[in-house]
């Protein structure tokens, strides 16, 4: 099934809506066994401005949804706006059809439509976003949150982090192609010629193909290609930072979601030491640590002790590579809460592996041989050419030749990243254990999204072939993704 949609139709998701009011995060009613969210707008305060922006909320305004653990996601899903829109389900593992995915598992629901969604509720920290055009770059996104436990003796503090512009993302996304901005299928881009490089069958490159790749992308490297007007946390900035207050000498949750569109950021915990508890919603050996990367699509759960004589503590992010931040502060009755900045006091690293290589999943894969018959392993190269043209194996806008895998399989995948930005690939309908980093083999975690640094940097991650259908493999930058950074993973027959 595809859906022909225009690149006018991609890029209307960015245009503003009707105001409504934003308000805070709130667990739906348990006793209903129908939760109704709604693609809506909101208003939002900006260091004094109105921003309008899009929302996915509960009818009492609460944004995105808290279940438990053994609840089902029963949702009802209303397009409350006057453009077709949709919501993928980041971090769950639905029938295809209920993947939220335009173009491929549904219709985008249009203006004043409503779609039932039900499937059994995977745990974890997640969110929902939009996979339609670049409305997520416009805040259309909520957290999706299954608690593992709901009688821990801790506090659940969600974090959803973004990036904010005034300008519409269309006219970014124009500047950045050079004015070739557009998409097809899926979210991504307009068919357009692929670029010379001998991308071998099987998706598998030869030397010569990645030599190609190489001298294409220039391997200059930088961090952003975006720039941004603010940083938001639960949608504040530091300006008015959001302020929660907890239990001196009690235990917080920290469940971090990064949906900023093209910001990875390093988490900083200040005076706090925490302990990372499980990623991308999948429980960890707990790693101790006061700053943790964060990459587009991620999450990060970060158990923090509070001290017994309390006080205020901030949470930051800050933009990888520079002083910009974000942040939330949690205090304790009565503690002081001081004015922060939005500039952190010195610049922090880039996001890279070096956490990955720390972590090991408390649930692993199964054990199985590669070489039972059972087995595929799949090379991808990830690479770019002039024009911003983001590429998979030499492919982009939409050209890609769909990896293939049968039902019943462990599927080894290797990721190359040729190109001077890192991507973190983000892979729908599955979760996957991180196997190898640079060739090194690991027992890491398991995921559904992985950074892929830049510069020859190469992950292999593991995940068993059991749920039927195509499910997208793209790259969590919005802007790399329309810009033909994705493709498909079908089941064959």
């Amino acid at each position: 099934m595809t859906y022909p949609i225009t690149r006018r139709g991609f890029l209307a998701a960015g245009s503003a809506f009707a105001a409504a009011s934003s308000l805070p995060f709130l667990r739906a009613q348990a006793a209903s066994p129908l939760f109704e969210l709604n693609i809506t707008s909101r208003t939002l305060d900006i260091n004094g401005r109105a921003a309008t922006v899009f929302g996915i909320t509960q009818a009492n305004g609460a944004s995105g949804l808290i279940l438990n653990a053994g609840e089902r996601f029963s949702a009802r899903l209303n397009n409350t706006l006057n453009e077709p829109h949709l919501i993928h389900w980041h971090g769950q593992t639905p029938p295809m059809a209920q993947d939220g995915v335009p173009g491929l598992s549904q219709e985008p629901l249009a203006p004043g439509a409503s779609y039932d969604y039900d499937f059994t509720a995977r745990p974890g920290t997640h969110w929902m976003h939009s996979h339609l055009g670049l409305a997520e770059q416009r805040l259309m996104a909520a957290p999706l949150i299954v608690r593992e436990d709901a009688n821990a003796d801790e506090q659940d503090v969600v974090v959803l982090l973004h990036d904010f512009t005034w300008r519409d993302p269309a006219e970014i996304l124009a500047e950045l192609t050079g004015g070739a901005g557009g998409h097809g299928a899926h979210g991504g881009a307009a068919p357009q010629p692929a670029p010379a490089v001998d991308a071998h069958a099987g998706h598998n490159m030869g030397g010569d193909a990645m030599g190609a790749m190489m001298s294409m992308g220039g391997m200059m490297g930088h961090l952003h290609d975006v720039e941004y007007d603010a940083y938001l946390a639960n949608d504040r900035t530091l300006a008015d930072p959001q302020v929660t207050q907890i239990e001196a000498g009690g235990r917080v949750r920290l469940r971090l979601i990064n949906g900023a569109t093209a910001t990875a950021f390093q988490i900083d915990l200040g005076a706090l030491e925490g302990q990372v508890v499980a990623v991308d919603g999948n429980a960890v050996r707990p790693v101790k640590g006061r700053r943790f990367p964060i990459a587009m699509g991620q999450r990060l759960d970060i158990v923090l002790s509070i001290p017994k004589d309390g006080g205020a503590f901030p949470v930051f992010a800050v933009r990888e590579g520079e002083t910009a931040r974000t942040g939330i502060i949690l205090a304790t009755p009565g503690a002081r809460i001081s004015k922060l900045s939005d500039a952190h006091d010195a610049a922090v690293a880039a996001v890279g592996l070096e956490l990955e290589a720390q972590l090991s999943a408390l649930n692993p894969l199964s054990q199985r041989s590669p070489d039972s018959g059972i087995g595929r392993r799949i090379e991808m190269v990830l690479g770019e050419a002039p024009g911003y043209r983001w590429m998979l194996d030499g492919q982009s806008f939409g050209g890609h030749t769909p990896l293939a895998v049968k039902h019943g399989e462990r599927v080894f995948l290797t990721l190359r990243n040729f190109s001077s930005m890192m991507h973190p690939m983000h892979l729908h309908g599955h979760h996957y254990q991180v196997v190898a980093l640079g060739g090194a083999a690991i027992d890491g975690a398991v995921r559904d999204t992985v950074i892929v640094p830049a510069h020859m940097g190469s992950v292999t991650v593991a995940f068993d072939a059991d749920n039927a259908g195509e499910w997208v493999l793209h790259c969590h930058n919005l802007y790399h993704m329309a810009a033909g950074m994705m493709t498909t993973v079908r089941y064959e027959a």
